[in-house]
């Protein structure tokens, strides 16, 4: 697989499967003299981490890092940064079964078509488990932006029901990650009912950033809206990527159109115009149903876990770009 690396100036390469000893990240191209330790990674890690709640998958894994090279005395040395986190809870008896067997919706039949054979182990590469690599690396880039720059996920959909608030203050005090306490509620209700049914469901989830750096973003190939798009479709979970008004412009005039500025969600012929950034990611539901589902470690509803995944690869793309942005001027 010669596809695990991503970016130019600020370049991430993730390892590891979801049952194997461990997973990483190689970082290339970060700046030298930031504060890193291995407790900064920590907070990012357990947001992502699974069994946080009776809406996530049951498996329990520590997601303790551990920073292997690139910083001296507390701070990145400007070579690649490697940094592992091991498996602890891997129960690969679990996927015995599916040894000579497909799961309908999973990559299991691709990978052993492709590569003539596959990790059965909860999947391997293509698990959900790989964006541990990717929650660290996102820690690492916020450091390398202006400190201003503030990126905030939250649950905006699941199944049918829509937050109509935004408060940022409760998105980390319901197990949804939903800005709005009442949708939150019956967010939270509906997944649980799924799940006892071994049934799941999937959602939009919404990244807002305030105060991005302007000028990011490069004509024609390197639009940020093209590189947020790869980034948020590189994950397994992510069906749909779309920023401002997203699809709904296909229904407006013109006049609509550029009479409200938040329909171009901070971007204008691919380049950031340094108001805030609205994009969107329609996460689908999780394959694993029925009776895999009610006798496996999965999730019902991925959404919660994924915020701060594509958080994390909101913040890989804006740090890449500001970096090229810096070496043109």
């Amino acid at each position: 697989m010669a596809s695990n690396s991503f970016g130019n100036l600020f370049r991430i390469t993730t390892f590891g499967e979801s049952h194997g000893t461990a997973l990483g990240v190689v970082i290339d191209g970060c700046p030298a003299g930031i504060t890193l330790s291995e407790k900064d990674l920590i907070p990012e890690l357990k947001r992502r981490s699974p069994g946080q709640s009776a809406v996530t998958t049951a498996r329990k894994e520590e997601d303790l890092p551990r920073i292997l090279s690139g910083t001296f005395e507390g701070k990145t040395t400007g070579m690649p940064i490697a940094i592992i986190v091991e498996n602890k809870n891997q129960r690969p008896q679990d996927y015995s079964a599916l040894k000579n067997a497909f799961r309908p919706g999973h990559a299991d039949e691709v990978y052993d078509s492709k590569y003539g054979h596959r990790d059965f182990r909860g999947g391997g590469r293509s698990s959900g488990r790989e964006t541990v690599a990717r929650v660290i690396a996102g820690v690492v880039a916020r450091k390398v932006l202006p400190d201003n720059v503030l990126i905030t996920g939250h649950a905006k959909v699941i199944g049918s029901i829509e937050a109509k608030k935004f408060d940022p203050k409760i998105i980390e005090k319901n197990p949804v990650r939903s800005a709005d306490a009442e949708a939150a509620k019956k967010m939270e209700a509906l997944i649980l009912d799924l799940k006892a049914r071994g049934e799941s469901v999937g959602g939009l989830i919404e990244i807002r950033v305030k105060h991005p750096p302007e000028n990011l973003g490069d004509p024609v190939f390197g639009k940020i809206k093209a590189r947020l798009a790869d980034a948020f479709l590189s994950i397994g979970a992510v069906a749909g990527f779309s920023y401002g008004a997203g699809f709904s412009v296909a229904g407006m005039n013109g006049h609509d159109y550029v009479s409200a500025t938040e329909n171009f969600g901070g971007i204008l012929g691919g380049i950031t115009t340094g108001e805030d950034l609205i994009l969107h990611a329609a996460v689908k539901p999780p394959s694993s149903v029925g009776k895999i589902a009610l006798e496996g470690r999965h999730d019902p509803c991925i959404v919660p876990r994924v915020i701060p995944v594509l958080e994390a690869m909101t913040a890989i793309v804006l740090a890449d770009c500001y970096l090229l942005q810096k070496a043109n001027v």
